[in-house]
């Protein structure tokens, strides 16, 4: 959503999106890569929660070449928007529906098995003006989910090089373990996909673009660069682990903020929200703010997250409901109405990062950023 239609100041909670964050993080993961390595930018899921729409303007612009989606409807989205850089369907597609959308909007499709390159195929033959389509073909190296079995590389590659209108745009694998500390099971697939393209070559072809990096792989090992990597998380400014820190700078573009919108004073004894999960222990100020679970703050959080106020950390109190928030602002006792409390993001020296409530849940910072719903409008910064 472009920020000049967001009267953001108006606004009970918002997200804020970094623009220059997005753009420093591009530049960050393209200094790993040699010149000719292009970024495949995984925007798949709305960006990560960000906006895919304003994400990709602002990461083509800043010199990413390849988009990748999860979904043909995602790739819709970005078409309609007047984005045409070349967009990789990263999910199955088995379905004539979404193969007749594929061909309409210049998509290209993922194909795993032998059976969608059949049927994609004989769909796109079928249309009134047939055009050859750009395909990708996914190997299962390891990681147990898409792909054909990488020890059939050739075959698989044989069979699909044999059927019209369908020209392989790029050969791909999915590592399972790049971020972990032990190489263990990357090395293991690394030598996989390499064999896999070494047969390939044996039965007679030239090899397409490979690409096997994700965030992880990228700051790993350049072994995996190939032609082609495919960042997601670190694009937004997060570390798939905390021991790749050191390998690059990124900086978080998602921040989330919100509006006090009362203040009052509660007296010992009295219970707080549903459930009474929380009963103060003295006389306390507190401060309702407009965000609840409902916008993406995981309830499983309630008396155990932190939000920043005027450059301190300021407790939550009691059960998380699914509009707002409770506060105990007894460091901050003259809080007006109306003021902003940082959920996400930055305020002065302090920060709270998507890694600080994955770690207190036990998930990870994906499922996270992911979780912010669209009633919070996005509002473009930088």
């Amino acid at each position: 959503m472009d920020d000049r239609t967001i009267d953001w100041e108006q606004q009970r909670a918002w997200v804020e999106i970094d623009r220059s964050a997005l753009a420093h993080n591009v530049r960050q993961i393209r200094s790993l890569l040699a010149p000719d390595t292009q970024i495949m930018a995984v925007i798949k899921a709305d960006g990560y929660g960000h906006g895919a729409i304003e994400v990709a303007r602002t990461i083509i612009a800043n010199g990413v070449e390849w988009l990748a989606v999860a979904t043909v409807t995602e790739g819709i989205e970005l078409r309609t928007a007047g984005i045409f850089a070349p967009i990789m369907i990263l999910g199955a597609v088995n379905s004539y529906v979404e193969i007749e959308a594929i061909v309409k909007w210049q998509l290209q499709p993922t194909l795993c098995t032998i059976d969608q390159a059949i049927l994609l195929s004989k769909t796109i033959v079928n249309l009134e003006s047939p055009l050859p389509l750009s395909v990708h073909l996914k190997l299962d190296t390891g990681m147990s989910r898409l792909g054909a079995d990488w020890q059939q590389a050739a075959a698989f590659y044989d069979e699909v090089s044999n059927l019209p209108y369908l020209q392989i745009g790029s050969l791909y694998s999915h590592l399972a373990t790049a971020d972990d500390i032990d190489p263990t099971v990357m090395e293991l697939q690394i030598d996989r996909f390499d064999r896999a393209q070494a047969a390939i070559v044996a039965a007679g072809y030239q090899l397409p673009p490979r690409h096997l990096a994700n965030s992880a792989g990228i700051v790993v090992t350049d072994r995996v660069h190939y032609q082609l990597v495919r960042p997601g998380l670190s694009l937004y400014g997060l570390y798939p682990a905390p021991h790749l820190k050191a390998a690059i700078d990124l900086q978080p573009v998602m921040s989330v903020r919100a509006r006090v919108s009362q203040v009052k004073v509660i007296t010992t004894g009295t219970g707080v929200s549903y459930g009474y999960r929380y009963i103060a222990d003295r006389d306390m100020p507190i401060a309702i703010v407009e965000i609840g679970y409902a916008d993406g703050i995981p309830r499983r959080l309630s008396d155990r997250m932190q939000v920043a106020i005027r450059g301190k950390l300021v407790p939550q109190i009691g059960t998380i409901t699914m509009d707002r928030i409770v506060l105990d602002i007894s460091q901050i006792p003259d809080l007006q109405v109306g003021e902003i409390v940082t959920i996400l993001g930055r305020d002065g020296a302090v920060e709270i990062t998507a890694d600080d409530w994955a770690n207190e849940l036990g998930t990870i910072s994906w499922e996270i950023l992911c979780g912010f719903k669209h009633r919070l409008p996005r509002v473009n910064r930088n």
